[in-house]
C-alpha cells in the first residue's frame, strides 16, 4: 500500500506538492482550513479526478491519521492548531522547498535576506541563463515542485524565513543572504528565531558547498565565522566597489553607469549576482552583459520612462517606511518630488522623515495616512508638502514642478485607494505613460 502524505493547504505550493507526491506514487491528501478560494475550484476538480484526496473548512482525523510526512504552505504559522495536531501524533512537516530538494538531484541557488530577495533571485537567474537553464522558483511565485522532473541546471530558488523553518535536509549548492533587519517577529516569536530559520540553510549539515554574505551588514559579518566556504559582498577582498566600478577579487566586472539598477542596495544586489555566477564558472564578459540587459523586477525602484528632462520612477512595493528609505537614499544631489502615502501601517517615522530632509526636494501626500506623515514630517524639519486627493493629481502636480525624479516609494499599505501595491503600481504607470 502506497504510503500516505498530507499536504498543508489548498495554495499554489501546495498543488504543486501534491501533484509531485502523486506522481511519486503517494497516496495524497491536501487538507485546508478555509473555504476554497474561487481561483482554485476548477484545480480542485482535476486533483479529485486524479485521485487526490481534498478536504477544506478544518482538518479533519481521518485525513491526518496513519500520515508519513505532511508538507505544509509558508502561510500556515507554526503555532497553528493542525501543525499541533501533527505534532501530537508524532507526523514530521517539511516545506514544500525541501519536499522538492528530496524529488530531484538538480543543485538550488538559493537567496534569502529581508530585503532585495526577488531582485536578488530574477537577476542571478538572467545572468546565468546566458551559460545555463536555471529558473526561478520558491518565494517568487513558481514553487519548485513544478520544475524537480524538467531538465535545468540550477534552480533559483528564493527562500522566505517560513520556508527556511520548515526545513532539515535541505542544502543548496550556493547560498546567499543579503541582509538581516527585524521583520516576521511574530510569525517566528522573536527575532532570534527569525535568525536561527534563515541560519539553518548556513551551517551544520544543511550548510551550503558556498555561502555569500553581505559585510556591511554586522549580524552577517559576525555569522560568516560560523560558515564555511564564505564569500562576502561590499567588502575590500572579495566582491566590491571600487573607482566606480564593481569588482570581484581584483578583477573589473562591470562599472556602476552601466548597471541598470539604481542605488547601493541593488548594487548590492549585482554584487550577490557577480559572486554567484564566478563561482559557477561564468566569464566576465557574459556576466557584464546579461547584467545590462537586466530588468528590475515590477514595482520596485522600477524606471517607468523619461519625459521632458523628469524622470519617473515606481516603487509602489515599498509597503513600509524601511523599504522607502532604501529608494529614497538612492537619489543624491537631484531634484526628488516623492509621492507618499497610503493605509498606514502606525510604524515609528523618524528615519524616513531624516533621509526625506537629506534627498527629497518635495514630498506629495495621498492617501489615509495623510495627517499623520504631515505632522511627523513638520516636526521633523521638513514642510515642503502638498495634499492631493488622488495618485493623478498628484502626478500631475509633480510634474507641473519640473523635478529632475517623480518618486512613487508610498511606504504605506495599498488598501485605502487600491486592490494591492500591484494595482496602485500599475494606475501610476498607466497614467505617466499617457502622459
Amino acid at each position: 500500500m502506497a504510503d500516505k502524505i498530507l499536504i498543508l493547504g489548498l495554495s499554489k505550493s501546495g498543488i504543486a506538492a501534491a501533484k509531485l507526491a502523486k506522481k511519486r506514487g503517494y497516496s495524497v491528501f491536501i487538507t485546508e482550513g478555509k473555504a476554497p478560494k474561487e481561483e482554485f475550484l476548477t484545480q480542485i476538480k482535476e486533483l479529485k479526478s486524479e485521485g487526490i484526496h481534498i478536504e477544506t473548512e478544518g482538518h479533519t482525523n481521518e485525513f491526518i491519521q496513519n500520515s508519513k510526512l505532511a508538507v505544509t504552505s509558508p502561510g500556515i504559522p507554526p503555532k497553528s492548531e493542525i501543525f499541533a495536531k501533527l505534532k501530537e501524533k508524532n507526523i514530521p512537516i517539511i516545506s514544500e522547498i525541501e519536499f522538492a530538494y528530496l524529488n530531484t538531484k538538480i543543485p538550488f541557488i538559493v537567496i534569502t535576506g529581508t530585503n532585495g530577495k526577488t531582485t536578488t533571485t530574477a537577476l542571478v537567474s538572467h545572468i546565468l541563463s546566458k551559460n545555463y537553464s536555471a529558473p526561478v522558483c520558491g518565494n517568487i511565485g513558481v514553487p519548485p515542485s513544478i520544475l524537480v522532473d524538467e531538465n535545468h541546471d540550477f534552480l533559483v530558488c528564493e527562500v522566505s524565513s517560513f520556508q527556511a523553518e520548515m526545513t532539515d535536509k535541505f542544502r543548496a549548492k550556493i547560498a546567499c543572504w543579503t541582509n538581516f533587519t527585524p521583520d516576521h517577529i511574530d510569525w517566528h516569536g522573536g527575532l532570534d528565531n527569525y535568525f536561527k530559520a534563515k541560519a539553518k540553510l548556513f551551517t551544520g549539515s544543511q550548510a551550503p558547498d558556498f555561502a555569500i554574505l553581505n559585510a556591511k551588514d554586522e549580524k552577517l559579518a559576525e555569522f560568516a565565522k560560523e560558515c564555511k566556504n564564505v564569500v562576502m559582498f561590499d567588502d575590500d577582498k572579495d566582491c566590491y566597489i571600487k573607482n566606480n566600478a564593481i569588482y570581484y577579487k581584483e578583477e573589473e566586472i562591470i562599472k556602476l553607469s552601466e548597471c541598470p539598477l539604481l542605488g547601493h542596495h541593488n548594487y548590492q544586489n549585482i554584487m550577490c549576482g557577480i559572486a554567484i555566477a564566478k563561482l559557477v564558472g561564468m566569464k566576465n564578459s557574459d556576466i557584464r552583459s546579461q547584467i545590462m540587459t537586466f530588468k528590475a523586477p515590477e514595482h520596485r525602484l522600477e524606471r517607468v520612462r523619461e519625459m521632458n528632462g523628469i524622470t519617473f520612477y515606481n516603487d509602489s512595493k515599498a509597503t513600509n517606511p524601511e523599504a522607502s528609505i532604501v529608494a529614497i537614499n538612492s537619489f543624491n544631489n537631484v531634484d526628488v518630488a516623492l509621492i507618499l502615502g497610503g493605509r498606514d501601517k502606525n510604524t515609528d517615522l523618524t528615519e524616513m522623515c531624516k533621509s526625506i530632509n537629506k534627498h527629497i526636494h518635495t514630498v506629495l501626500l495621498i492617501g489615509e495616512a495623510t495627517q499623520r506623515f504631515e505632522e511627523n514630517l513638520i516636526k521633523n524639519g521638513f514642510s515642503n508638502i502638498i495634499k492631493e486627493g488622488s495618485m493623478e493629481e498628484a502626478i500631475d502636480k509633480a510634474i507641473s514642478l519640473n523635478p529632475d525624479v517623480v518618486l512613487l516609494s508610498p511606504a504605506c499599505a495599498s488598501f485605502d485607494m487600491f486592490k494591492s501595491y500591484e494595482h496602485r503600481g500599475e494606475v501610476f504607470k498607466e497614467y505617466v505613460l499617457s502622459k
